[in-house]
């Protein structure tokens, strides 16, 4: 071990300490008065004590730990080194016979005060160093209760102490039992999460810390709408996967957000299988600035693949994924391609030079009213037509994987951007051969503050003050994380064999009401400050989405979250006359359009066709 200028002083330190022990053991032995003829017999017997001391103390290794981390382990060699030391005295003194009378109290004594000092000194450096003294001498910090009395509990309060931001922590709640009644770091558990409420104003507290990382998003969910309903502020500790990452410290406390309480449990990937289909491989992501897109890309690159091909339309989203990916992937090397999917000589040449092994076809027209009317050819062409020019060149230049993303709205659609998804389905289907590219679609439904989401639109709307504006009291939608749905999408890829489409679990529907007020709660307000307003349906909307068609049920797959629709084979015949009629120079009308889409989707049912 190298003697720095730090280990000297320590080492000093325990010898003036065994000195200071030594000879106060005496003095209270003596009632603080020592007689003059054992001062002598102190004083000379004190320099046979300490070296031998020092000598037990550097065996044990006490200068090895770092004093602002002393814990129980750094006490426990304290308490045996002492031990051993305090029965060597006697020995040492015989052996060497050394002429002075030691009291047996003064054995006794001695140990235990070193044992006081020297864990004394460093249990209180330690408190020092985190600031629990200096928290004391700054009143002005706000209490605030902590919901969990488990190990994140226990980061948060070392981490409020190490580094003080503005908070105190003055109780925490559990609903273990064997919990409740006892300490975490000197703060008492004070009950169930349940009461929560009567706690926080017992305690006089504004303010609640969610220290539940892994608990189920349900737990988190109950506890917050407590909260709310009882004007207290939620925050919450990083997530489980952030913390792991290292990428935030668990003091890094954050207001919560809709995605700790839609979300759901974290997704279990086959990471050794996502290596073999992406490590070391060229991938090519089209829509790649988009809400899915771009989140692909993210979770692709945590593979390390040897090339990422970025196909976008938007310059400004392109631009803004050549920015971040270098930044957040050092040396991952990068393809950012401007382009659109319709354009099938380019699209062949981006394949020709750049041969890529995978490509995930995230590029769409996604908003519902926006694809119906004026604008229905241009959804059919880009979300059919774009489908099959990329899937066509993936074919042609070998890509072994072809995934599609497609979406809830393709089951027995009411609009065109759920019938245009549902043919891209067929599209992929139909092309499907014994060998070569195996074309995989996905679906599944809304996804958290997606650019298409509802959920940006109403954080706007909260933010000017109201009104909400939602089209029907009962409407309802399916939803799930940016990051939960990427990673689904990867592992489905990895699972297909050529012709699925995967339906993704979503888990229970949410009232859009309901996610209204609860957006609304988090914000601060309530429905008496910030109204919900009812608009009625839009063009192509539906009240509730489906993940599977009236004349399909799934087969389960090996992964829990992921299972594969038995759908409709599309008609034989189909596949040329659609490309033939979409190839046309002149934008068809949009009765004629309609028309046509029931002809192949036979399920889809826009409104014009209702009785």
């Amino acid at each position: 071990m190298n003697l720095s200028a730090r280990t000297v002083a320590i080492i000093l330190h325990d010898i003036l300490v065994a000195a200071f022990a030594w000879l106060a053991a005496y003095w209270l032995r003596f009632n603080l008065e020592i007689p003059p003829e054992f001062q002598a017999a102190a004083l000379s017997t004190l320099l046979w004590v300490v070296p031998l001391q020092a000598v037990v103390f550097w065996r044990f290794g006490l200068y090895r730990g770092i004093w602002r981390f002393a814990s129980l382990p750094d006490l426990k060699r304290i308490v045996l080194a002492v031990g051993l030391a305090a029965m060597l005295v006697p020995v040492t003194l015989i052996l060497f016979r050394v002429h002075a009378v030691v009291p047996r109290s003064v054995l006794i004594l001695d140990p235990l005060l070193l044992v006081i000092v020297m864990g004394g000194n460093r249990l209180a450096y330690r408190a020092w160093k985190e600031h629990r003294l200096a928290s004391m001498l700054h009143p002005d910090s706000k209490p605030v209760l902590v919901a969990g009395a488990g190990s994140a509990a226990d980061f948060l309060l070392r981490e409020l102490a190490r580094n003080p931001s503005g908070f105190h922590v003055v109780g925490l709640l559990d609903d273990s039992r064997d919990k409740q009644g006892r300490l975490v770091q000197g703060i008492p558990v004070l009950g169930a999460l349940a009461d929560v409420a009567a706690w926080a104003k017992k305690m006089d507290v504004d303010d609640v810390v969610l220290a539940l990382p892994s608990a189920a998003h349900e737990v988190r969910k109950r506890i917050t709408q407590t909260c709310t309903e009882a004007g207290l502020n939620v925050m919450t500790i990083p997530s489980l996967e952030d913390l792991v990452a290292g990428r935030v410290s668990v003091s890094s406390l954050r207001r919560v957000e809709l995605d700790d309480l839609l979300g759901r449990d974290p997704v279990l990937l086959d990471d050794s299988g996502l290596h073999k289909l992406l490590t070391g491989q060229v991938v090519m992501v089209t829509g790649a600035g988009g809400s899915i897109g771009s989140e692909l890309c993210r979770q692709i690159a945590r593979f390390g693949p040897a090339k990422l091909v970025l196909f976008e339309q938007s310059e400004l989203a392109l631009y803004a994924m050549e920015q971040e990916l270098p930044q957040d992937f050092p040396g991952l090397a990068i393809a950012p391609v401007i382009g659109d999917v319709k354009n099938a000589l380019w699209v062949n040449r981006v394949m020709a030079e750049h041969h890529p092994a995978v490509v995930f076809h995230a590029a769409a027209y996604k908003h519902v009213p926006l694809m119906e009317n004026s604008n229905a050819w241009e959804a059919v062409r880009n979300n059919v037509l774009g489908t099959q020019v990329v899937a066509a060149a993936a074919q042609m230049y070998g890509v072994g994987k072809f995934v599609m993303i497609s979406t809830d709205k393709a089951v027995n659609p009411t609009n065109v951007m759920g019938a245009t998804k549902r043919l891209a389905e067929m599209a992929c289907q139909a092309m499907q051969q014994p060998t070569g590219t195996r074309f995989v679609s996905v679906r599944f439904g809304n996804v958290l503050g997606s650019s298409g989401s509802v959920i940006p639109k109403f954080q706007k709307q909260i933010e000017a003050g109201g009104p909400v504006t939602v089209t029907h009291p009962e409407i309802t939608r399916f939803f799930m994380s940016i990051p939960e749905a990427a990673q689904l999408v990867l592992q489905a890829g990895l699972m297909g064999e050529g012709g699925e489409i995967f339906v993704l679990d979503m888990g229970e529907p949410v009232r859009i009401t309901e996610l209204a007020q609860l957006m609304i709660r988090l914000s601060g307000a309530d429905e008496a400050r910030i109204r919900i307003e009812y608009t009625g349906l839009r063009p192509g909307e539906k009240l509730y989405e489906e993940l599977l068609a009236d004349d399909e049920s799934t087969l389960p797959t090996p992964h829990p979250k992921l299972r594969v629709a038995k759908a409709r084979a599309p008609n034989a015949g189909w596949y040329a006359e659609c490309f033939a009629w979409l190839a046309h120079s002149d934008a068809y009308d949009e009765a004629t359009l309609k028309h046509q889409l029931k002809i192949w989707v036979p399920e889809y049912l826009p409104e014009s066709f209702r009785a």
